[in-house]
C-alpha cells in the first residue's frame, strides 16, 4: 500500500475512495437543488432520477471506505486533531444514517427498488407507516447538515494550508 513518505500520505485505495464519494455527494446535493430550484426542467429531469441509485452506491461506498480506513489503520496519517477526528465520524455516520433511512421509506412505500438494474427488494401491496416516518422526518435534515458539514471540512483543509498547519491536500492529491 502506498502511503508515501512514513505514513504523510493516504494511499491510491483512501484517496481514490475520498474523491469518488466527493464527487458522488457533489451530484447528491446537485439533484437535490435540481429539485428544490428547477423543478420540472431538463437538469431536474437528468438530476433527480439519479439521487436513489447514487444514494444506495454512497452507501456501498462508505461501507466499503470504513472498511478500508480500519484496515489500513496503522498505515495512514494521524488526525490533525480531535476536533478533525469528530468532525470525520460524523459525516462518516451521516453518510451510513442518511441512505439508510432513505432505504426504510422505500422499502416501508411498498415500491420496489432496483438501483442500476440490481434488484435490491421487490415492491408490495400496502405501506409499513412505522419505516417510512423516520426517513420522512430526518433525510432531508440529516442531508443538509452533512453538506454543512462538507462545506465545514473543505474550509479546514483550506484554512490549514494557509496557516502552515499539516497540509492536507497533499496527503489526499
Amino acid at each position: 500500500m502506498e502511503t508515501g513518505v512514513a505514513g504523510r500520505r493516504y494511499g491510491f485505495a483512501g484517496r481514490a475512495l475520498h474523491w469518488g464519494m466527493a464527487l458522488l455527494l457533489g451530484v447528491q446535493f446537485l439533484s437535490v437543488l435540481s429539485r428544490v430550484l428547477l423543478k420540472d426542467t431538463a437538469i431536474e429531469a437528468f438530476l433527480w432520477p439519479l439521487h436513489k441509485p447514487n444514494g444506495f452506491l454512497l452507501l456501498v461506498l462508505v461501507i466499503v471506505r470504513i472498511i478500508w480506513a480500519l484496515a489500513s489503520m496503522k498505515s495512514r496519517p494521524p488526525a490533525v486533531s480531535a476536533f478533525s477526528k469528530a468532525g470525520h465520524a460524523a459525516m462518516y455516520a451521516l453518510v451510513l444514517i442518511i441512505p439508510t433511512l432513505a432505504l426504510l421509506r422505500q422499502y416501508g412505500s411498498g415500491r420496489a427498488f432496483s438501483p442500476f438494474g440490481l434488484p435490491l427488494f421487490p415492491g408490495f401491496e400496502g405501506r409499513i407507516e412505522w419505516m417510512m416516518k423516520p426517513a420522512s422526518l430526518f433525510h432531508g435534515w440529516l442531508g443538509w447538515a452533512l453538506l454543512a458539514l462538507i462545506a465545514g471540512h473543505v474550509f479546514m483543509a483550506f484554512w490549514h494550508r494557509g496557516r502552515g498547519r499539516p497540509d492536507v491536500f497533499r496527503r489526499m492529491w
